[in-house]
Formats: C-alpha cells, sequence, structure tokens
C-alpha cells in the first residue's frame, strides 16, 4: 500500500511540475545562464514549496489552509510585483562572458526565490486537496503514513523534472553564445514581466 501511495506521489508530482510556467522560466534561463546546478536549486525550491502546501492538504491541516486561502489576495499581489522585478532583473541582466561558478551565497538565493514566488499561490492546497482525495488520501486518523509516503512522492517526482529539465538544458549550454545568452535574457525578462502583469491584472478583475 505505501508503495502504491508513492508511485502516485511521483506522478502527481512530476505531472504537477512539468507544465512550464514563471518557474520554468526561469529554471531554463538560469541553467543557461549560470549552470545546470543554479536551474536545479531553482527547480527545488518549487518543489519543496509544493509538499509543504500538499502537506497541509494531506494531512488535513483545515485551519492553516483556510488562513492561507483567506490571504491569497495579499499573497498574490506579493507574487505578481515579485515576478514582475524578476522579469524586468533578467530582462537588464548582462550574460557572464565566462562562465560562472556555483557558490553558495547564488545557490541560495536562487533556490529561496522560486520557493517563495510558488507560496504566493495558496490556491495550490485546493489542487492538491482535490488530488489527494482522489487516490484515498485526505488526513483523516489512520491516513497519516499515507499521506507522509504520498507527499514524499510527491517531492521526489516533482525533483525528478527539474532535474531533467535543467539536466537537459546545460546540454545546449557550451552552444550558447553572449549574443544568445542576451536574447534569452531577453525573452526570459518579458515573460516573466507578462505573468507577473497576469496575476496583478487577475486581482484587478
Amino acid at each position: 500500500m505505501a508503495l502504491d501511495f508513492f508511485a502516485r506521489g511521483l506522478v502527481i508530482g512530476f505531472s504537477i511540475a512539468a507544465p512550464v510556467g514563471p518557474i520554468g522560466v526561469l529554471c531554463i534561463r538560469r541553467t543557461l545562464a549560470d549552470g545546470r546546478a543554479h536551474g536545479l536549486v531553482s527547480g527545488l525550491g518549487a518543489a519543496t514549496a509544493d509538499a509543504i502546501y500538499g502537506s497541509i492538504a494531506a494531512f488535513g491541516l483545515t485551519f492553516v489552509s483556510s488562513f492561507l486561502i483567506d490571504q491569497q489576495t495579499g499573497l498574490r499581489l506579493i507574487g505578481g510585483v515579485f515576478l514582475c522585478y524578476l522579469g524586468i532583473k533578467t530582462l537588464l541582466a548582462r550574460p557572464a562572458e565566462h562562465i560562472v561558478q556555483a557558490n553558495n551565497n547564488r545557490l541560495t538565493g536562487a533556490y529561496t526565490s522560486t520557493f517563495f514566488l510558488t507560496l504566493t499561490n495558496p490556491v495550490t492546497i485546493l489542487s492538491f486537496a482535490a488530488i489527494f482525495a482522489g487516490v484515498g488520501v485526505g488526513g483523516d486518523a489512520g491516513d497519516y503514513l499515507a499521506a507522509a509516503v504520498l507527499v514524499a512522492g510527491v517531492f521526489l517526482g516533482s525533483a525528478a523534472w527539474w532535474l531533467l529539465l535543467s539536466g537537459g538544458v546545460s546540454l545546449l549550454r557550451d552552444a550558447a553564445t553572449p549574443a544568445h545568452l542576451r536574447w534569452i535574457n531577453r525573452g526570459s525578462g518579458v515573460i516573466l514581466i507578462s505573468f507577473g502583469l497576469v496575476a496583478l491584472a487577475g486581482l484587478i478583475a
């Protein structure tokens, strides 16, 4: 039974991570500009946030989910503004002339930025709650082991996607010239700003 929930979690985590949104754009851009490690930890930041929201849904922490959903307007405002900031920063970034060596400070920044960006969308909890209910996990007594195994599978499934994405994109890095990276920065910046503006427009609507 535990292996069954773990396998379902892997599929759920991989499927949730795979659609290319703002985190995917950041992962691709950072992999090309800074290397595979930066792209991977960017994805892991999002995977960690998803695991936290998945845990809230799986363990039935309704008081936490209710509070976060009540605050979703403010959180989405922060997320939209942060996306616009990241977009402008990326748009204006100058590509490095030489390969940038990974360091702890830069990796920590890459991780925390996508972690907090993902946390600004608490409606994710409702998505997890619906999915988990479909596989028979909802936080009732006796389901905690299944919930923990399922959430672990979700995190590892998501992490597997980010590993594949950053690894695949890194194969193109050696062929990318500073001119290519300059256009990648511009394109990524415009996309991120667009995501941010859409998020902010949704609040107005």
